[in-house]
């Protein structure tokens, strides 16, 4: 039986979870995600992780940090002055800003004062370990 190697197109059924359980993401029924295994265009940790599994073997797959570690310096506060008018959005809220420069960035409110929002620029897993519960479906 093959196994999963560098060069690989796979595609996989799987349950992204966080350390206590909760479920970030999941392949839904017959919807599969595919990737080249090695190209780096998924999650490291995932590619090298599916290495050598065979053709519906299933796997956990842990990934310390995956998208990095959670970043101080990509907190700032926001001053309410600046906002627009009616500008209210819940903790937690994924919301898409600009910089200085124009460019557009997706940042978290991460909390609110009389005075600022607080914002995080962070990817929302930063500073996470994430915990893959794989299905080899595909070897192509």
């Amino acid at each position: 039986m093959s196994k999963v190697k560098n060069g690989d197109t796979v595609r996989i059924n799987y349950i992204g979870k966080l350390e206590d359980g909760t479920v970030f993401d999941a392949s839904e029924g017959s919807t599969t995600l595919e990737f080249k295994v090695g190209d780096g265009e998924f999650l490291k940790g995932l590619e090298e992780g599916v290495l050598g599994m065979s053709l519906g073997e299933n796997k956990e797959i842990r990934i310390n940090e995956a998208y990095g570690p959670h970043n101080e310096q990509k907190v700032f506060e926001y001053d309410r002055k600046k906002a627009p008018e009616n500008f209210n959005p819940e903790i937690g809220q994924r919301i898409d800003m600009f910089r200085a420069d124009g460019m557009p960035i997706a940042v978290t409110v991460a909390g609110k004062t009389e005075t600022a929002f607080i914002m995080d620029c962070n990817h929302p897993l930063a500073g996470k370990n994430l915990i893959f519960d794989v299905k080899i479906e595909e070897i192509i």
